[in-house]
């Protein structure tokens, strides 16, 4: 245990560190293509492109459906996305008996579980052509040490997003406490239980390196907090839409999603919780029983080419985990501090919990009572 901790600190160091950096890459030579190319074909062990299809189970608005034009026309493999919500509705799905996915895109701590399931599939991620293009501070991840399971996606935190034009007063909002007890009109909330309870957790008190706590009393005082906070929308899908339409001004919020809001509403800024926030990565993986197994790995080959990683930071508002990436990415997103942590910021950072068997219990009892009392 004491280890791992370890590894989540230096990993949140070394992640703050980068986005400080205003996304710097962390050096070294990017491998040329994007897994269709010769280099691939002279990989041996690693598969050509070819035909057919490729499943991706992503998160909802989280690609760039040009991009994955420009991979069928690439690669001759076309891309069928289905979208979900949450880690745990990725997760659900999956230990319900879904076999049709060849890519998956779950978090770092729901990586941890699924290895530990036995749900995802050992590909060598870091031994693929643009294996080598993998940030430094992301190749030994806490969640799979040396990239066997997993390559890297987009990173970010989430905190709250504030469109103080329309609603003066979320200005005001400085703590997660503040943002549960506001009662202003037009709130929103992620439909997360590990953002919610985490974040209610912090607000009455428990420490970064408490969130996996079993004290029940601890939970109960999360639960009293959240049964006084009624916002007007559950949901984590659609956020950038009703902040942009007007419809939501407060909104409990990754960080690529509000700077995606503040591309069309400039009145919107991303608040940094006093309490702490979670820091996250998430991760292109393959698992048991896909079908594509090939086309699976040339998908996650090119999409860990610069071109490509830039291109989807640039369509999600996020960081990502490649090599010289920041090449092809826009000013405006080296320049947020929704993206890039301002240096008094980054101590307020702290890997999102990868909690107990018995600890997720208690996070599912507190956010399903929270849900059913709304």
């Amino acid at each position: 245990m004491a280890s791992n901790k370890r590894r989540r600190a230096s990993y949140v160091a070394a992640l703050a560190a980068a986005g400080a950096l205003l996304l710097s890459a962390c050096g070294g030579e990017s491998t040329a293509g994007g897994g269709a190319g010769e280099e691939t074909a002279a990989a041996g062990a690693f598969p050509t492109s070819g035909s057919g299809e490729v499943h991706v189970y992503n998160w909802t608005d989280y690609i760039d459906t040009d991009e994955l034009k420009r991979f069928t026309e690439e690669t001759g493999i076309e891309v069928i996305l289905d979208t979900y919500d949450s880690n745990e509705t990725l997760l659900a799905k999956l230990q319900a008996g879904a076999t049709g996915y060849d890519v998956i895109v779950p978090s770092d701590y729901m990586v941890a579980q699924m290895i530990e399931l036995g749900l995802l599939q050992d590909i060598g991620v870091s031994t693929f052509p643009n294996g080598a293009n993998i940030k430094d501070n992301l190749m030994d991840a806490y969640w799979d040490p040396g990239r066997n399971y997993s390559a890297p996606w987009m990173y970010g935190s989430t905190g709250i997003a504030c469109n103080a034009t329309a609603e003066p007063g979320c200005a005001n909002i400085t703590s997660w406490k503040e943002y549960f007890t506001a009662g202003l009109p037009k709130m929103d909330s992620l439909k997360d239980q590990v953002e919610v309870v985490s974040a209610a957790l912090r607000a009455t008190g428990v420490a970064a390196d408490d969130l996996c706590t079993t004290d029940k009393a601890k939970y109960l005082a999360a639960q009293e907090l959240l049964n006084g906070f009624k916002p007007a929308v559950i949901e984590s899908d659609g956020g950038i839409e009703r902040v942009v339409a007007g419809t939501s001004n407060v909104r409990h919020a990754w960080n690529g999603s509000t700077h995606r809001m503040k591309v069309e509403v400039p009145g919107v800024e991303y608040i940094y919780p006093s309490e702490g926030l979670n820091l996250w990565a998430d991760n292109l993986a393959v698992p048991v029983g896909a079908p594509n197994l090939d086309n699976a790995k040339i998908f996650i080959n090119w999409m860990m080419d610069p071109k490509a990683a830039g291109k989807q930071s640039n369509f999600s508002g996020y960081d990502n985990g490649i090599k010289g990436s920041d090449e092809f990415m826009d000013e405006a997103l080296k320049t947020d501090p929704a993206v890039v942590v301002p240096a008094d910021k980054v101590a307020l950072l702290s890997s999102t919990p990868n909690c107990s068997e018995d600890a997720r219990a208690l996070y599912t009892e507190v956010f399903t009572s929270w849900q059913d009392s709304q």
